[in-house]
């Protein structure tokens, strides 16, 4: 991370980076696909489960491409991502258009079969490798910064004080390694994906019935703390290290109930002293001006009629005041109140002290 980049006082506490075992998920694709593809090379050169393969050259590659694209329908169901299926598919269509390119390796379709998984699960290795060090999460004293990517760069910034909930998971993997996954959920829910759950057999869960191949089925959502791995802090190492480090820079910055309350009675003082401010102004100006005239003969009874509108402003004037101290003085007993237990010695400090002053008082008077 830049220093442009950077917030004022912002200072970066820690940089993280996926466990290179923590995508675990999309190697064990390719290593699926390279030890499907050993294993039908050895079905077809084996003569006890090989004859009805060597029939015709197409049939190794299409029991190949069958059970390939059934493992990605069964993987895409259970992870809830059909791009799996559609990566499968993609494996499958390129090896039928080199065959149809090069008619001559249709002759061996086996020994293509299991070299074209090779090459294709080592390529697969190599951008999960790059994807996995696309990522780069930057814990600093003020937010978290994830960024993410490899075609498309993706970055999300969440402040400390935002954080609603933080949740944590590690696999059978992580706890033997000791890396694991962080979600930081915001007050906003971002963080949060629904994961639906399916009953067949026209079981309903919840919802409303769907028909689809004369089977029902009926589903359920979930609200689970689910996210991109480029907008968590996915497979960080050391796990525990780093979700400490997390949770004690949450609580740093989010405001206790105290802290909450002494803001609540800042805020009335203020609004206690606007008062006190406009009340004063309004008796400024509602004060006759001091003019300098020559005296004339006026009657007693017109002298009082004037004084009386006068001295009956003073008296509102000063009834408005004694209101807002009396506000003033309640808010600061309930500050009294509220405020936390000191400590037994502080509390001898403070008498101490008031009985020197008590004292000095005293000496003063006597001189």
């Amino acid at each position: 991370m830049e220093k442009k980049e950077l917030l004022k006082g912002e200072q970066v506490e820690r940089l993280l980076s996926p466990h290179p075992l923590s995508f675990m998920k999309l190697q064990t694709l390719c290593i699926f696909m390279i030890v499907w593809g050993v294993v039908v090379f050895w079905l077809v050169n084996t003569p006890q489960y090989g004859g009805w393969l060597k029939g015709n050259p197409w049939f190794p590659f299409m029991f190949w491409a069958i059970v390939l694209l059934f493992i990605g329908v069964i993987a895409s169901l259970v992870a809830i991502q059909w791009s799996i299926f559609f990566l499968y598919l993609a494996v499958v269509l390129g090896g039928l258009g080199l065959l149809f390119w090069k008619q001559t390796w249709q002759n061996d379709s086996a020994l293509f079969i299991m070299v074209y998984s090779i090459i294709v699960s080592i390529a697969g290795f190599l951008i999960v490798e790059l994807y996995r060090r696309s990522h780069k999460y930057y814990i600093t004293n003020l937010r978290i910064v994830f960024k993410g990517g490899l075609l498309t760069k993706r970055e999300r910034t969440i402040r400390y004080e935002k954080i609603a909930d933080i949740n944590s998971r590690q696999g059978i993997l992580g706890q033997i390694f000791g890396f694991g996954t962080i979600i930081p959920v915001s007050e906003s829910g971002f963080g949060l994906g629904s994961d639906k759950s399916m009953a067949g057999g026209g079981v309903e869960v919840g919802g409303a019935k769907a028909k689809l191949f004369g089977f029902a089925g009926g589903g359920k959502e979930v609200q689970t703390p689910i996210a991109r791995s480029y907008y968590e802090l996915h497979g960080v190492y050391p796990f525990k290290d780093v979700q400490k480090l997390v949770e004690n820079m949450v609580q740093n910055h989010v405001p206790t109930q105290y802290q909450k309350e002494q803001t609540e009675f800042a805020k009335e003082q203020v609004d206690i002293q606007k008062q006190m401010r406009d009340l004063l102004h309004q008796q400024v100006q509602g004060k006759p001006r001091v003019k300098t005239v020559k005296q004339k003969p006026v009657k007693e009874e017109q002298e009082e009629e004037e004084e009386e509108p006068e001295k009956e402003g003073e008296e509102a004037f000063a009834q408005e005041q004694v209101d807002i101290q009396k506000q003033m003085q309640e808010l600061l007993k309930k500050q009294r109140v509220m405020r936390p237990a000191k400590d037994d010695a502080e509390e001898e400090e403070e008498a101490e002290e008031e009985e020197e002053e008590e004292k000095k008082k005293d000496e003063r008077e006597v001189a």
